[in-house]
């Protein structure tokens, strides 16, 4: 599937269609077309894999509510991010277009550009109320616009607090909060709406998951093979699991909500993950349990044949351009940068389970600069297409550490029990593995069958027998890259490395650490022990 900039025309011709959805149920009489504009509720959780969510066959992790929007809607097997780190995959859901085309926005910590809109700045000037809740977009700085702060998710709604299960997961009443934003919005008025879970984000409540959630190791019934399966794994996979919970518990709550008040039936319900799970060689890398998320919509004005599921590959920069076009918005118009992403709205329309579209058939990943650590705080740039079963990935600077560099901890990975288990493992020859897949140096090229291989551990890039798969994989990926104006196509790859890391606290943390200023609490989010300065 080529992703090509939605022009006025094309944006005119699918808006048309789009506008008949609602006709599939008796309007209201006497609506005006302002009320039947769909209102759209945006359900994010932090840091979780797709396959982690009830509708999909896990049974250690249960998801009512995800799983309602689920049967009620469509669920989707193939969506993908194009960068599975927290604020460049909110960029790309923000703004319909690839980390690589957002300038500075494809880093983590960024000052997000001012040159890009965001399709909630766009929809508070276009009738709708907007609002978010918990975390929008986030880690980095958001700007500001005549002189007032950027509300790139919309206008926060975060006065309601709770007494949280853990000390580890966030006060912030999401629930509560959505109901404060749907008793402020005007009457009629259509309203979009974010939940930003920080739920299950790290760090947790040790052992949460079977001392609060009554669960058990032997519940799960799979432990991915780049971690030994061991009692601390297991443990740290089921807080994981009990986080996942709470976030969907708040999400059944608003559902119910929109129920009471007679919104849910012509609301636009999105539930999905911004990256996935924060375990060692997932979450900021980019494979296939890293950018593969969870998604489910539900539309009962505008989704036909509900309870199918899509096989189709699908994209978080299609978010933008779906929610724009079902609100009647041209993107151009108003002032957003041409977006990459293609509308889901056939989707909708269709009454076909399995393969919808033939020609979504794959999706573009990649990466710069994460998490910082690394000398003149550089990234890890890679690019890659999954298409059918195969992951294809260019790694651009091999020589670099992917996860970080040891000396500074290994900053894109998380801490937690499992990154400590894999990271003592370098120290015994048996089990070196697993320190080897989660942090050791990576080819240039990197092939997986995702579907025999899922763990993406097999790399079959200097196969004979897959050769041609590679290079035409190669080929179609640059080749798109160009079209989309990469800058790492046009030799000037060195610009997302050169962009300033937006936190000034652990800014150019490598020299810092070295020179004594910094320490290693200062990184905040690993552990001391993570810091390793016996390797070269």
């Amino acid at each position: 599937m080529k992703r090509t900039q939605l022009s006025r025309r094309s944006f005119l011709k699918t808006a048309g269609a789009a506008m008949a959805l609602p006709v599939l149920c008796t309007p209201v009489v006497g609506a005006s077309e302002k009320q039947r504009r769909p209102n759209i509720l945006f359900c994010i959780a932090d840091d979780a894999s797709w396959i982690h969510m009830g509708a999909y066959g896990c049974s250690w992790v249960r998801t009512p509510g995800f799983d309602r929007v689920a049967n009620e809607g469509v669920l989707f097997t193939n969506a993908y991010t194009p960068n599975a780190k927290c604020a460049p995959s909110r960029s790309c859901i923000l703004t319909g277009r690839n980390s690589w085309q957002l300038e500075e926005a494809a880093n983590h910590w960024c000052y997000f550009p001012a040159k890009f809109k965001t399709y909630a700045e766009v929809l508070s000037t276009q009738g709708y109320h907007v609002g978010f809740t918990g975390k929008g977009w986030a880690p980095g700085v958001a700007g500001k616009l005549d002189g007032r702060p950027r509300q790139l998710a919309g206008k926060p709604y975060q006065k309601r607090r709770l007494k949280p299960p853990t000390k580890a997961i966030s006060s912030t009443d999401y629930k509560a909060n959505f109901a404060d934003f749907l008793a402020a919005r005007p009457k009629d008025m259509p309203f979009c709406f974010w939940y930003g879970g920080h739920e299950p984000h790290r760090r947790y409540e040790f052992d949460s998951g079977r001392k609060k959630g009554g669960k058990q190791l032997n519940e799960i019934d799979r432990i991915p093979d780049q971690w030994p399966d061991n009692k601390t794994v297991r443990v740290d996979l089921l807080d994981y699991a009990f986080e996942i919970e709470y976030f969907d518990t708040h999400l059944q709550k608003m559902l119910v909500l929109l129920e009471e008040r007679d919104l849910l039936d012509n609301t636009l319900v999105v539930v999905t993950a911004d990256n996935g799970m924060p375990f060692p060689r997932i979450k900021g890398q980019e494979y296939e349990y890293s950018n593969h998320l969870p998604l489910a919509i539900m539309w009962k004005h505008g989704i036909r044949n509900p309870g199918r599921k899509i096989d189709d590959f699908v994209c978080f920069i299609d978010f933008a351009p779906t929610f724009l076009e079902l609100a009647g918005v041209d993107p151009e118009d108003a002032g957003m940068a041409p977006i990459t992403g293609r509308s889901l709205t056939e989707i909708f329309r269709s009454i076909k389970g399995g393969r919808s579209t033939a020609d979504r058939d794959h999706v573009l990943i990649g990466k710069e600069r994460h998490d910082v650590g690394r000398p003149n705080d550089v990234g890890y740039p890679i690019r890659g297409i999954i298409k059918h079963e195969f992951l294809y990935l260019c790694n651009f600077e091999p020589e670099r550490w992917p996860a970080g560099d040891p000396l500074t901890g290994y900053l894109n990975t998380d801490g937690s029990p499992t990154k400590t288990v894999c990271l003592e493992a370098h120290h015994t020859p048996e089990a070196k593995r697993y320190w080897t897949w989660s942090f050791g140096k990576r080819p240039a090229e990197e092939l997986y069958n995702i579907e025999k291989d899922p763990d993406c551990l097999n790399n079959l890039a200097n196969r004979p027998e897959f050769q041609q798969r590679k290079t035409k994989l190669k080929e179609q990926l640059f080749k798109e890259l160009l079209d989309q104006g990469d800058p790492r196509m046009l030799g000037q790859g060195h610009v997302f490395d050169d962009y300033p890391y937006a936190d000034l606290k652990t800014s150019h943390f490598y020299e810092r650490y070295k020179s004594g200023e910094l320490e290693k609490k200062a990184a905040g989010w690993v552990n001391p022990s993570d810091f390793d300065d016996t390797i070269p």
